[in-house]
């Protein structure tokens, strides 16, 4: 097992179960799309991928606001800052960022906007909280149900489809130039 992996299981295995699932899940998306890339470049989306959730451990949960706080975690343990800004600005992190009030905490990070990136959020929103392959029409769905109407990410989820759809397409169109069947 490698460190990022390691590294996640150690943080939610027992902890955050259900979480786990969803990050093993994201975890086999992008091993996919992983063949996009030159190997350091996918080693690094699949380290991304396996970590993107790191910050809802308990223990690290210190903001409130996981992206935030699994790329400080990431900090401490002398991660890569590219790994480390993946980890924080995944799945249009800046959005729901900036409805906490946490812009300025979120910008320690830049956010690469590279085809990395998109593979990342990709694999994230087709990915069910159970680890299970779904479309990204039906993630944006369940995590609307879940959260409920009056929910901060619920208003957050809204605002992002938009941008987190435009990623996942350029990804997907990405795979199948690629002849990477995805689905």
């Amino acid at each position: 097992m490698n460190w990022s992996s390691a590294v996640a299981e150690d943080r939610l295995v027992v902890s955050l179960p259900r979480r786990w699932s969803h990050v093993q899940g994201v975890l086999d998306r992008a091993r996919l799309a992983a063949a996009l890339f030159e190997h350091g470049e996918g080693e690094l989306l699949v380290a991304a991928a396996v970590l993107h959730d790191v910050g809802y451990a308990p223990d690290l949960a210190h903001s409130g606001f996981h992206p935030l706080d699994g790329a400080r975690y990431l900090r401490k343990l002398d991660a890569s800052e590219r790994l480390c800004a993946l980890v924080a600005h995944h799945s249009c992190a800046y959005r729901e960022a900036e409805l906490r009030g946490l812009s300025a905490e979120l910008a320690e990070w830049a956010d690469e906007q590279t085809p990395l990136r998109d593979a990342l959020w990709w694999a994230d929103m087709t990915t069910s909280p159970d680890g299970v392959t779904v479309p990204f029409e039906r993630r944006i769905g369940e995590i609307q149900e879940r959260y409920g109407p009056d929910d901060l990410v619920t208003f957050f989820i809204r605002q992002a489809k938009p941008e987190l759809g435009v990623a996942v397409e350029r990804t997907e169109e990405r795979l199948r130039a690629a002849g990477i069947d995805f689905e």
